[in-house]
């Protein structure tokens, strides 16, 4: 089963705020990005994986709100396909009533960004989500830094201030975007110390280099099952992520770098993330299209003795 644990919709830019709408339509214009998250885009995306997680977002700091009825909507018109995940402020004075109604519209989990949001994650207003997130069984997804904005607050973005919500709420599963990024380190250091926190790939799966190292970083740290697949859609096409996963090792190519072995890839691309963080879905496996196949990639291993070739093909 392939689920694509990270993927936003949403029907106008200004939904995202006016800086981070700014800073999308600067890309759209200078690299020709395409970014469309609408309805009939996220469709279109989703056909090469059995499921998607959608988030909500709001944050009244940069003055956004993608409404979590616009994700409970999309939901309930294919919830074999797609989980939704509401957008909450825990600074916002309605912090508890975003929950409470999040709740009746079927959201399995909440998506906070203290960076975008300006809190810093162990605040005491945030705490008491936590704890009621706790209670209820509900996943807290963490949305890192992309794109960056003037008024983010980088202070509050670093994964290790998530260390003392840990400690706090162990039966609390937590999900750092983007593989932590840019504080990489921290993110898989506390994936090695807390057993309720993982980490997706979204965002990394457009620097193959940073996510190449990532993953040899994971590996030493034993926390490759604590990495989750996603695309970050629409930042990124599930298709391209996956084809990027599995052509990762091309960048040892030519060299005696370490390779990431196959069998280690293709558990993070079809780890049932829904499972492992306790959410309950009637999403079925529906993907019928097979793992991509990269061209036949020889990485040569150069040693005193001799050179051995070996072919890096699926098994």
């Amino acid at each position: 089963m392939i689920i694509d644990l990270h993927t936003h919709i949403w029907t106008s830019l200004d939904q995202l705020g006016g800086e981070i709408a700014s800073r999308i339509r600067e890309s759209q214009l200078t690299n020709g990005d395409s970014f469309e998250a609408s309805i009939v885009a996220h469709d279109r995306a989703m056909t090469c994986v059995d499921g998607s997680v959608i988030w909500g977002f709001r944050s009244d700091l940069l003055q956004a709100n993608v409404p979590n009825e616009l994700i409970a909507d999309f939901v309930a018109k294919a919830p074999k396909y797609r989980i939704g995940i509401a957008g909450i402020d825990p600074l916002a004075d309605d912090a508890n009533d975003q929950l409470d109604a999040a709740i009746d519209l079927g959201l399995v989990g909440i998506t906070v960004s203290p960076a975008c949001q300006g809190f810093h994650p162990a605040h005491s207003s945030a705490m008491r989500i936590y704890e009621r997130c706790q209670a209820l069984s509900l996943p807290i997804f963490v949305a890192m830094l992309h794109p960056l904005t003037p008024s983010a607050m980088l202070e509050f973005g670093r994964p290790m201030l998530w260390d003392e919500v840990a400690r706090s709420y162990p039966q609390l599963p937590i999900v750092l975007s983007h593989l932590g990024y840019p504080w990489v380190d921290e993110a898989l250091l506390l994936l090695s110390k807390h057993d309720n926190m993982f980490a997706d790939t979204s965002g990394l799966t457009r620097q193959p280099l940073q996510l190449y190292n990532a993953l040899l970083d994971a590996m030493s740290l034993g926390v490759i099952p604590k990495l989750m697949f996603g695309s970050g859609f629409p930042y990124d096409t599930p298709a391209k992520a996956i084809e990027t996963m599995y052509r990762i090792n091309s960048h040892t190519l030519g060299t005696q770098s370490p390779t990431i072995p196959r069998s280690q890839l293709r558990a993070i691309v079809e780890r049932d993330s829904l499972a492992c963080l306790g959410i309950e879905s009637i999403i079925h496996e529906r993907n019928t299209a097979p793992e991509p196949t990269a061209p036949e990639v020889v990485v040569v291993d150069q040693t005193p003795e001799e050179i051995t070739a070996t072919t890096l093909n699926p098994e």
